[in-house]
Parts: structure tokens; C-alpha cells; sequence
């Protein structure tokens, strides 16, 4: 990792990451403050400048890992890394999926037939990941897009292309956001997740005024939109995240959470957040989550998807991808219920409409 030269740290301010840990973050989980905005981002500053020494950035990755970090803090992150993203919108305003980039290892990769599924249906949909993201290195969207033989190594431009050309479109890290994909090495060496594994879902490469998401827990969603709402780059409408399985986008079989905002009009006093639960057997997934496990996630992953979206599979693996789909329409407002929702996405499989995204971005 490059390091700066000392002309170039006269640039930053006067909180280097060494003295952050000492006096601000990194006394302990307990007796440790929370940084400023300013502090966090002249930090992220530092960061991506390839200043901080080896040692003194992990550190600091570890500090804010068992200090947790807040919205403010987050926001700051976010926004220094959305400095330097290159963002390509595209026509159509599609829905904004940030799965977990370190990926799934158990569980099949739903969202590339939900979004297919969804797109047939009238609902654009964006997906993006890297390429084996530390920590856990699993396979990602990228890895399920790969198996089914659609291009994903894509400049931004040609992504926002493929979203107006099939209503699907995938957006690959290091081309669109290579500040993030340079601190892959620094990464692996930490051997934990760090607050980089959270704002890199949230980089919305495509601009767009939804974002659906997941969650381990209920305070992880109000924490993500608190961060959108604190980001002084996003202007987002609309946030659903769900229960996820593997915290990936998927959504979990069973009892599960769900929470909503929505952009008020005026200023953020309008904002409205609400959660609830539901059964995901009264939307047709009557399964446990081990009914979705797989031996190659990625491989499987892509079969499944192919034999859902083309017609051929009638049993569980169509209801949970039908239901994935259906959030991704509702979460946009293309459907007033999720109900409504289910039965556009599985009116996209039975007539055909789901089956032609599929084949036109292989086309692409």
C-alpha cells in the first residue's frame, strides 16, 4: 500500500489515525468516544491517500469494529468513498441492491433471478459486488452472473447500458469504485470484516432513488438509514431492508422483520420509518432456510436461477425467488403491496417476459 509523502499529509488536517486511536477511538469498547464528522472524514481522507502506516490502519479498522460505529461517523465514510466512485446513471431509475460483498457460502444467491424476475415485471433492478471480497472471499453476485454467461467486468457506462437495454444491470467494484477495490490487500490482512464492508454496499453506482438492503438486526436497518439520511451525497426516497439469509439480500424463510423509510417531503422532519414482521409462508415461501442450501453456491446459484426464470421449476426454489422479486417491485413503488407485487413477478415467469431479460443480457 502507498504511503504519502509529507507534502502530501500537510494536506490533511491535524487528526492522524495514530492519534485518533489515542485520543478519541481507540481507548476500548467502553470508554471510547465517538469521532467528529470532520475527524471521521479527514480519516477516510487519510485512508484512501495510502497514508496511515499498516499497523496504525488496522488498529484503527479494530477500533471502530468493537467501538461500533454511528450514523455521522458512517456517513462520513460513505461520502468520501462516493467522492471517488464513478457514478453512471442510467435512464431508467432502478432499484439499488447492496448485498454483502464478502458473499455467501451455504445458501443460493436469490438475488440475480429476483432482479431478472423483477425486471420482466417492469421494475429495473441493479446489482453490484467485487470479486472475492475479504474477509470471507465468497462467491457474490459477480460469481452467479459469471456461471450464467452474462458479462459482468464492465465499465460504469456500459452498466447503466445494460440496465436501459434488459432492465437488469450489474456493476463491478474495481471499475467503479477502485478507491475501495485498492484497499483489498489491507483488508485481507485484517482477517475481521471492517466498517468497509458496510459503506461499500451503500456506493448506489447508479444513482438511484431506492435502495433495498438486509439486516442481522433491527437497529443495523435504522442505522443504515440514518446514514443515507446523515450522507450529504445521497438523496435517496425510498429504503427497504428485510431479514437476510447469510446477510446477503435474500430474504430469510419464516418469521422475519422487515423495515421501511421513506423520504418526506421538507426535510427530514417528514421522514417516515416503520418496521414490522411477516410470515413468509403466507407469501408462498412454506420452507426453513436449510431447504435453500447448495453445494457450489455459485453453480447452483445460476442453475436455479436459469430453471426459475425460464418456467421449468414449479416447487420452492420459484416461491422464494418469486418473493424476493416481489420486495424489489414493492420496494420501488410498482406495486401498492407486497401481494400485488408476488403476483407481477409470477406473472413475469409464466408469461415468458422473465426468460427474455435472461436472454438479452446474455446478448448484451
Amino acid at each position: 500500500m502507498a504511503k504519502a509523502t509529507a507534502d502530501e499529509t500537510e494536506e490533511f488536517g491535524e487528526w492522524p489515525l495514530k492519534r485518533l486511536m489515542t485520543e478519541v477511538c481507540g481507548s476500548g469498547p467502553k470508554s471510547a468516544d465517538d469521532m467528529t464528522r470532520a475527524q471521521a472524514t479527514e480519516a477516510m481522507r487519510r485512508i484512501f491517500a495510502g497514508e496511515p502506516d499498516d499497523t496504525t490502519l488496522g488498529a484503527f479498522w479494530l477500533a471502530n469494529r468493537w467501538k461500533r460505529n454511528n450514523p455521522e461517523e458512517l456517513a462520513a465514510y460513505v461520502d468520501e468513498m462516493c467522492a471517488r466512485v464513478e457514478y453512471a446513471e442510467p435512464d431508467a431509475d432502478p432499484v439499488d441492491c447492496g448485498a454483502n460483498y464478502d458473499g455467501k457460502g451455504d445458501t443460493a444467491i436469490l438475488g440475480a433471478a429476483a432482479g431478472i424476475v423483477a425486471a420482466g415485471a417492469g421494475t429495473p433492478v441493479v446489482v453490484h459486488s467485487g470479486d472475492r471480497v475479504p474477509t470471507q472471499k465468497q462467491d457474490a453476485y459477480k460469481h452467479v452472473l459469471d456461471e450464467l454467461g452474462i458479462a459482468t467486468e464492465l465499465t460504469p457506462r456500459d452498466s447503466a447500458g445494460m440496465v436501459d437495454e434488459t432492465g437488469f444491470g450489474f456493476y463491478y467494484q474495481p471499475a467503479f469504485n477502485p478507491a475501495v477495490d485498492d484497499l483489498f490487500e489491507r483488508r485481507d490482512m485484517m482477517g475481521v470484516r471492517t466498517f468497509v464492508n458496510t459503506v461499500e454496499t451503500l456506493a448506489n453506482p447508479a444513482g438511484a432513488s431506492t435502495h433495498l438492503g438486509s439486516f442481522y438486526h433491527l437497529a443495523f436497518a435504522k442505522k443504515v438509514v440514518d446514514t443515507f439520511v446523515e450522507s450529504e451525497f445521497h438523496d435517496l426516497d425510498r429504503v427497504i431492508m428485510f431479514q437476510g439469509m447469510e446477510g446477503y439480500d435474500d430474504i430469510r424463510p419464516g418469521y422475519t422483520k422487515v423495515a421501511e423509510w421513506t423520504a418526506g417531503d421538507g426535510g427530514s422532519e417528514g421522514d417516515s420509518f416503520t418496521d414490522y414482521e411477516i410470515e413468509t409462508p403466507e407469501y408462498g415461501m412454506d420452507f426453513e432456510e436449510a431447504d435453500l442450501e447448495v453445494d457450489d453456491v455459485a453453480a447452483d446459484s445460476a442453475r436455479i436461477t436459469e430453471e426459475v426464470v425460464t418456467g421449468e421449476r414449479e416447487d420452492h426454489w420459484r416461491d422464494a425467488v418469486a418473493l424476493n422479486a416481489a420486495f424489489r417491485i414493492y420496494a420501488r413503488d410498482d406495486a401498492d403491496s407486497l401481494d400485488e407485487g408476488l403476483e407481477a413477478a409470477r406473472a413475469a415467469i409464466d408469461d415468458g417476459s422473465a426468460a427474455a431479460v435472461l436472454e438479452d443480457l446474455r446478448a448484451f
